[in-house]
């Protein structure tokens, strides 16, 4: 009975830790370049009294043996790199990344963070930065006399001035992508950190050489890959999941109090 209750107990603590997730996808429905992350489970070791193929005093082999599961635990937090829906916005300085590939930014310690959400602002210098004020990664500078900014698919930028009637190439971006990008750490603001498990960045411009499938859109933002009526389908499952496992701590708590009122 003990073993009810511990299971049990396992598969509280995993459910509550997965609508925990589920929560914080809801909450990031309209985060740019959000990506949702999955929540996955390992059954824990079974007690085990019997081994399957052990051999019997008539010297027959068991078939399948006698095993009780000890419960659940949280293995891993997968986050799922589907794209999201790219929104058309119109603003210059918004690019959606369309295929593989992550923009970089020069974090003030000196360190490259990776990001899907492309809503670039222009600072007082020309720098194309983040919505926290981080530069690009190498470094784009776009004149501040600039009348008209164009981003080309292969992310060339060109700019027209005045007193010119042709654009001017300005610079090119340059996108970073990883062998296991479901290995990168998110560190908030949007921003993936390099780690042993995601591989060493290799970088390149969009539509050229590991990038060749991957191209930029301009005036466009990409949204959060969360499908709102999936997460609120698997808050029901794992709300179900918790309940069940508390009504199973319930019956465990009826049994063991019967067989103390046995005793008395």
């Amino acid at each position: 009975m003990m073993r009810a209750l511990y299971s049990a107990a396992s598969g509280t603590l995993a459910q509550q830790f997965n609508i925990d997730v589920i929560a914080n996808n809801v909450a990031n429905v309209n985060t740019a370049g959000f990506k949702k992350v999955r929540t996955e489970f390992q059954d824990l070791l079974s007690q085990t009294f019997k081994a399957p193929g052990a051999l019997t005093a008539q010297g027959t082999t068991v078939p399948t043996g006698i095993q009780v599961g000890l419960g659940t635990k949280v293995s891993a937090t997968q986050r799922v790199f589907l794209p999201g829906s790219v929104n058309l916005t119109g603003n210059t300085f918004d690019i959606a990344i369309q295929g593989e590939g992550f923009f970089q930014v020069l974090m003030p310690s000196g360190e490259t963070a990776y990001t899907r959400d492309g809503s670039f602002k222009m600072d007082a210098n020309g720098l194309l930065v983040t919505s926290d004020g981080y530069p690009m990664s190498p470094n784009v500078t776009v004149p501040t006399d600039a009348t008209q900014v164009v981003i080309s698919g292969d992310g060339s930028i060109s700019v027209r001035q005045p007193g010119s009637n042709t654009l001017n190439a300005v610079g090119n971006l340059q996108l970073a992508r990883f062998a296991n990008p479901a290995g990168l750490e998110s560190v908030g603001r949007n921003l993936f950190m390099e780690t042993p498990g995601s591989g060493t960045a290799l970088q390149g411009q969009p539509g050229q050489g590991a990038f060749a499938a991957t191209n930029i859109q301009q005036g466009s933002l990409e949204g959060s890959n969360v499908q709102i009526v999936e997460e609120l389908v698997n808050l029901i499952t794992a709300q179900r999941a918790f309940e069940a496992n508390s009504k199973v701590i319930s019956s465990g708590d009826q049994a063991l109090q019967t067989i103390n009122n046995i005793i008395r």
